[in-house]
């Protein structure tokens, strides 16, 4: 690959050389560790980098392809692994900061180089030429192949076939269109979502991050109602920010890409390489899990009915008030204080952030080896944020790590983990350390710079660093496959497992210290949370299934002709026996996992996830939940090996058997 070095060479120094001031993502990062130089990256370089980037790698194939010699795996796989350097860095920085730090002129640069990457990605895979020296790889003996490099090969030739590598021209030529067309609306949906969030805020002065406990805490029930109406209608009140068409038209182009590449429906098409495999196995998976939830959301409406005939004896209410979508966090709040005497606002001042990040670091270091140090004075592109280094005990570099914990006007709502650089081994065999983040929406520090989290919050906390874990401690050769590079329908398994530690007892007396005395949280607290943790989960289980559901009938559809968003949300809510009290915890309009974030008739992941995380935490808690042996395990076999192998044989490995529902159903109460 010597010639394919000298021509990206020379593509930087070209590149380098017509830009006014040195574009950092086209020079070396001698930063520590290797973290952006974020301080010297402004919004002009992105362009000319992903331009450079481009040219750089279309290079690379080209020499693969020139390439005389017998195709193997080193030559043209592993020379398409290595391939892409600029693009990785550029790519790293611009779409997590695109996500934290948008503006309108960040959104002008994601428009410019959206069609650019979409084109360019098509040129890869839609090469005959290249394509065929990966067919020839595919083909040959594999006998000599590592199991990874077995996976990777195998992933890479279904990416040819599943971008259109046997289509006609003309058909190659309009799925070019499709491509480039569906990621521009993405973008926009994204960013309306964004408005539409910031603009809540501004109505409400509450961040849509804040909303559930706003809800809670809110006794004026006409301003729930108002507040529930705006934050459900987001995006979906026309004007500028209105996202029902641009839905519509996203989904006749999936359902058009889906016919083109053989299939009858979006949902055929994208389930195909996944555990789940089919649109039929989802259904029934979902379906079953919302009966059982709907039982026990029932259950949890006339508990809280009670209440709320109560307050309508004192004349609080006027007669015959039901409970409405609006007054469900409010009324299951009373029921919690009645049945677990658990009031949050008394546990929050044992979970202050910082107590709570060191909870999350006390469970990674005592099961997994690993250790923490915080950097001073390195690279950051928010002063909010923090950085850490990992190693494990003999000094090894695991990664680096980023929080960036709290809302930000510019930062889209939720929690995510995500990459700044991935986990491989380079040209030379070193083995590349990830940089993490982890992204979130928690509660805002007060004036004192105090942040003090609900039970909730904690939870989501320990889920983000669980798909930390999985980005941190891979040990993949090839980037494809390492770290949280699973299917889509597996990688919320890590996430989940991490949760399971979250108020173990043990943990809890070391980091859920008051903020204010030091004192340790009492054990009669400890009790409550525990026991509380099954609490509301018909409603939490109903709201996750349904918008499960709702994004699978989306992309189940043949057609979107003349259909009416408002109507088919109603039909599918009907169907699947979703009580008029709860709401799908998305709608449509403002659904962005499934607009961009590689969920589409994949939201159903995180239930299928959790089967197998509650399955694998099982053992764990038949053999000690602290069980140093059994989680090193644990590592060796799902951490360390990112999506190397087949997810449900890693886990056949793990466990003994196929995942088991009824620690799933134990674990939200739903087995009763």
């Amino acid at each position: 690959m010597k010639k394919a070095t000298a021509l990206a060479t020379a593509v930087l120094t070209l590149a380098a050389c017509s830009q006014d001031k040195a574009n950092p993502f086209l020079e070396e990062w001698n930063t520590p560790y290797g973290i952006p130089p974020f301080e010297s990256i402004s919004l002009s370089d992105y362009v000319p980098a992903i331009k450079a980037g481009i040219e750089q790698q279309s290079a690379e194939i080209q020499a693969i392809i020139d390439n005389q010699e017998t195709p193997d795996f080193e030559n043209v796989i592993g020379a398409m692994e290595l391939s892409g350097g600029i693009l990785a860095k550029v790519e790293g920085v611009l779409f997590n900061l695109s996500e934290t730090e948008n503006s309108p002129e960040m959104e002008k640069v994601i428009e410019e180089v959206t069609p650019l990457l979409s084109q360019h990605s098509d040129n890869i895979y839609m090469n005959r030429e290249l394509y065929a020296k990966v067919a020839a790889v595919y083909d040959a003996d594999q006998s000599g192949l590592s199991a990874e490099q077995k996976t990777v090969l195998k992933k890479t030739y279904e990416a040819f076939a599943r971008n259109g590598i046997g289509l006609p021209e003309d058909s190659q030529a309009r799925l070019r269109e499709i491509n480039t067309e569906m990621s521009l609306i993405s973008n926009k949906l994204s960013s309306n979502i964004l408005a539409e969030n910031n603009a809540f805020k501004e109505e409400f002065g509450v961040a849509i991050s804040a909303y559930p406990t706003a809800m809670t805490t809110t006794e004026d029930r006409d301003l729930r109602e108002k507040m529930f109406k705006a934050y459900s209608s987001r995006c979906h009140n026309g004007g500028e920010h209105d996202n029902r068409q641009l839905f519509l038209d996203l989904m006749a182009l999936r359902i058009e890409k889906a016919n083109i590449m053989g299939y009858d429906t979006p949902a055929e098409f994208i389930l195909e390489p996944k555990m789940a495999h089919d649109p039929q196995t989802v259904d029934r998976f979902l379906g079953d899990i919302m009966k059982a939830a709907s039982r026990k959301a029932k259950e949890e409406v006339r508990d809280m009915q009670a209440i709320m005939d109560r307050d309508i004896a004192e004349g609080k209410l006027a007669a015959g008030s039901r409970i409405e979508p609006w007054d469900w966090w409010y009324y299951a709040e009373k029921v919690r204080k009645e049945k677990y005497d658990l009031d949050e606002e008394l546990t929050k001042p044992y979970f202050e952030m910082e107590n709570v990040k060191k909870g999350i670091f006390e469970a990674a270091n005592y099961l997994y080896g690993v250790n923490f140090e915080k950097l001073e004075d390195v690279p950051s592109y928010n002063p909010e944020t923090a950085t850490y280094k990992l190693t494990y005990d003999n000094g090894d570099l695991i990664g680096i790590f980023i929080c960036d914990y709290f809302p930000r006007d510019s930062k889209r709502g939720g929690a995510w983990m995500s990459n700044f650089r991935d986990q491989y081994r380079d040209a030379e065999g070193n083995d590349v350390r990830p940089i993490i983040v982890n992204v979130g929406n928690l509660s805002s520090p007060d004036e004192n710079g105090t942040a003090l989290l609900t039970v909730d919050e904690v939870t989501t906390a320990f889920h983000e660093f669980g798909h930390a874990l999985h980005g941190l401690l891979s040990k993949c050769n090839y980037r494809s496959v390492s770290g949280t590079s699973v299917q889509r329908d597996f990688v919320e398994t890590f996430s989940q497992f991490n949760e399971n530690w979250a108020f173990q007892p043990e943990l809890l007396a070391k980091y859920a210290v008051h903020y204010q005395t030091g004192e340790v949280i009492p054990q009669e607290l400890v009790d409550k949370i525990v026991n509380s943790l099954k609490f509301n989960q018909g409603f939490a289980t109903s709201e996750l299934c349904a918008a499960s559901l709702l994004d699978m009938k989306w992309h189940e559809l043949k057609s979107v002709e003349g259909l009416d968003i408002d109507s088919f949300e109603e039909q599918v809510c009907k169907e699947i026996g979703l009580i008029d009290e709860i709401i799908p915890r998305y709608r449509t309009t403002y659904f962005n996992h499934i607009f961009s974030s590689g969920y589409a008739a994949g939201y159903y992941g995180y239930l299928w996830a959790e089967v197998i995380d509650k399955d694998a935490f099982e053992l764990f808690r038949q053999n000690g939940v602290w069980n140093k042996e059994l989680a090193a395990r644990f590592k060796e076999t799902f951490l360390e090996k990112g999506g190397s192998e087949d997810a449900m044989e890693l886990f056949r490995s793990f466990r003994g058997q196929d995942p088991d529902t009824a620690p799933f159903l134990s674990g939200r109460g739903l087995d009763r």
